[in-house]
């Protein structure tokens, strides 16, 4: 049978055999929450990361002090009809200090107008809509690959691939040697490398990986034999040609991969590089090889022990970072990058070291290569990351500037508004917003089509794939899509499976990872509990889940003592016992406009794809009106599209025309009135109207007005 739901002022029937459990978030946070975080947070990262400028004899320091955002000129509409960029002035406190006299200047300098967001989630440029769309791209971190060579042999790789700066890529061949590539320069053994890290001697190498055969083999095709060598050996390869001095190798060594300014990982690198390299997923269940022991002498395990995730656990805790194991009859050491803080961005010698190590492991047959097509190891840039990346580029070539005015100005009389030149900066931002290719005209067909324009998905644009080089495994639907991607919301031509759309649940964490909500199980009796737990991808992949149809009875217990589940590509019957968690919702798989379709389960999925697409194209009715059919998500979809009048405070409706609504406020009935822009929820000062002096709220609707 049916029940009666509210659908904003009307009622509507469900036959859903399935009770919603968790409310539908906003759906265009993920474009309002990305450009808070930009004004709020990303901003003042920038303004750290260049803040001191110091000139070359470290005399004048310009330091930058903190911003503020001043008041947009024009409202939507005006923007609209001057054609102008709906924005606020950025302005940015900044002090010189000249050391030698120790006089100190301290100024407010306007650095260009920034544009601002509106409440829908759009921008104004040139008086035009736009989008910015969010973009998949694959995570810095440390990627582990295996293939067969013509042998039959399985040769493994790794790359360590950072936010900016140079790739270092590691293989092992045939003949057991390792070697790496520098910013994809020509091979050298491993060792160099190792060697130009400090670990001069072959004793040091060898005393580090145990006496590897590997390794061992390795250093036989080393020809260098200290630090020295090794470092100048890198210089050669990296600067074929120029004359070879210690001092400019090491220079050029470590500013390539120790310096933050050149090399940069972002804090979800060194998140996924400490995920990579922790020691419990390679360590548990497997029996020690010797004592392990603390730092304090402690005996924490003993040699002959196999090792329990609560082992494990401890020995991250009290900060393990090599443990000898026996595995296949050999006994093998496991090494982790001593876990760094997260505040490191660069690369460390740790890192190396334990890259080598988990290579050698690899091997071994412990550890795991990973998916670069799993979306645990693809985020999402949004609106936020892409304009800090713009406004960076602005603010180095601006540094640039400061430092080569501070030589040629004369220092007595230099102000800190001669020495910023702003150009570079707008122009940056200029440049993002009105030509790069995540920048698109909104599409404006219809509600629907502006709603999944914002919540679209592209693997194209600055430092993705192109359209020429993406192969078929890349737009392939992926197992760990569920919940986060739709499966069926995508292009048909040459875009399809690069551009995709955010599931109906799916929300993006502070590292840009998408994550899916579920109901967690209580495993000691088999009951699904209100609790909700968002998943990351890689997380998903430990747990085994059940699906949303799955009956319970009112306590919330399975019914059936074998429930249909999925563990990470693999459907499967488990008994209640062993399930981890539960789906939200049927429709937690799809996005919104493919939650829209009637009946999707009955669809061809190829027929679903092309639904999907063409309700976005179809063209608005004179005189709206309800479908008599709907899934019960078109409520939700038309207002948070920004398309409809939302009241503002609730109140009596006292005039209606076809441009003006006026609704007088049941609370503060003295205050005065106020004229609220229906479209884009702007306030303004209300002007005394007809007869109504005060308390109430005049909606000002879109009449005659050019949109996209």
């Amino acid at each position: 049978m049916f029940k009666v739901i509210d659908a904003g002022t009307r009622e509507r029937r469900s036959y859903a055999r399935i009770d919603e459990v968790l409310d539908l978030p906003n759906l265009i946070e993920i474009q309002q929450t990305s450009y808070q975080w930009f004004l709020e947070e990303g901003l003042q990262e920038m303004f750290n990361e260049i803040s001191p400028i110091q000139d070359f004899t470290g005399n004048l320091v310009l330091e930058f002090i903190g911003y503020s955002l001043g008041e947009p000129k024009y409202s939507v509409d005006e923007c609209k009809e001057r054609d102008a960029t709906y924005s606020v002035p950025l302005r940015v406190r900044v002090r010189l200090i000249n050391k030698e006299t120790g006089e100190v200047k301290e100024q407010e300098v306007f650095m260009g107008d920034f544009p601002l967001m509106t409440k829908n989630g759009t921008f104004i440029i040139n008086g035009a809509e736009r989008v910015i769309v969010s973009q998949l791209v694959r995570s810095p971190g440390v990627y582990f690959n295996s293939q067969i060579d013509f042998s039959g042999k399985v040769l493994h790789s790794a790359t360590i691939i950072p936010n900016r700066g140079a790739w270092l890529e590691f293989e092992t061949h045939a003949n057991d040697v390792i070697y790496v590539r520098i910013d994809r320069t020509r091979k050298v053994p491993v060792t160099v490398l190792l060697r130009a890290i400090g670990y001069g001697t072959n004793n040091d190498i060898l005393h580090l990986y145990d006496h590897d055969p590997r390794i061992l083999a390795t250093l036989e095709k080393d020809h260098t034999d200290s630090f020295e060598s090794g470092i100048l050996e890198i210089y050669k390869r990296l600067r074929p040609g120029e004359p070879l001095n210690v001092d400019n190798a090491r220079s050029l060594f470590e500013s390539l991969f120790f310096e933050p300014k050149r090399y940069d990982f972002a804090s979800v690198g060194r998140y996924k590089i400490n995920k990579k390299f922790a020691l419990p997923p390679r360590i548990k269940q497997h029996k020690l090889a010797e004592n392990v022991v603390d730092a304090e002498d402690n005996i924490l395990a003993r040699a002959g022990e196999i090792v329990t995730a609560e082992m494990a656990e401890l020995f991250e805790e009290k900060g393990i970072t090599r443990v000898r194991i026996e595995h296949n009859e050999r006994e093998i050491t496991v090494l982790n990058n001593e876990q760094i803080s997260e505040t490191t961005k660069n690369l460390t010698r740790e890192d190396i070291v334990a890259t080598i190590g988990y290579l050698l492991n690899l091997a071994d047959g412990i550890g795991s290569v990973d998916d670069i097509d799993h979306l645990g190891n693809r985020r999402l840039r949004s609106v936020g990351e892409l304009l800090q990346n713009q406004f960076r580029i602005g603010l180095s070539r601006m540094e640039r500037v400061v430092r080569e005015r501070m030589t040629i100005q004369d220092v007595e009389a230099i102000t800190p508004q001669a020495l910023i030149n702003i150009r570079p900066v707008i122009a940056a931002v200029k440049e993002f917003f009105g030509s790069s290719q995540l920048s698109q005209f909104m599409d404006q067909t219809n509600p629907l089509a502006e709603l999944t324009h914002k919540r679209r998905l592209s693997a194209l644009g600055p430092g993705g794939l192109s359209r020429e080089r993406a192969g078929f495994e890349v737009r392939d639907v992926h197992h760990s899509h569920y919940g986060r991607m739709c499966p069926i919301e995508t292009p048909e031509g040459p875009n399809i499976g690069l551009i995709g759309s955010l599931s109906t649940y799916a929300r993006i964490n502070e590292y840009g990872f998408i994550e899916t909500p579920y109901r967690k199980v209580d495993k000691a009796n088999g009951r699904v509990t209100e609790e909700i737990v968002y998943l990351t991808a890689d997380d998903e992949d430990h747990y085994t889940i059940a699906q949303a149809n799955a009956e319970l009875d009112d306590e919330g217990y399975f019914l059936s003592q074998r429930v249909t589940c999925r563990h990470r590509h693999e459907t499967i019957t488990r008994p209640p016992s062993a399930i981890d968690f539960m789906d939200v919702s049927p429709k937690q798989l799809v996005s919104v406009a493919t939650a829209l379709i009637p009946f999707l389960e009955n669809d061809d999925a190829n027929r679903a794809l092309m639904g999907a697409n063409m309700q976005r194209q179809a063209v608005p009715l004179l005189r709206t009106d309800a479908p008599l059919i709907g899934t019960g998500l078109e409520y939700k979809t038309a207002r948070d599209s920004g398309v409809v009048v939302l009241a503002e405070k609730a109140g009596e409706v006292v005039y209606v025309t076809s441009t003006t609504i006026i609704i007088r406020r049941t609370e503060d009935p003295e205050a005065p009135n106020r004229v609220i822009n229906g479209r884009t929820g702007e306030i303004f000062p209300g002007e005394p109207r007809l007869h109504y002096q005060r308390g109430c709220d005049i909606y000002q609707l879109q009449k005659f007005k050019r949109s996209n």
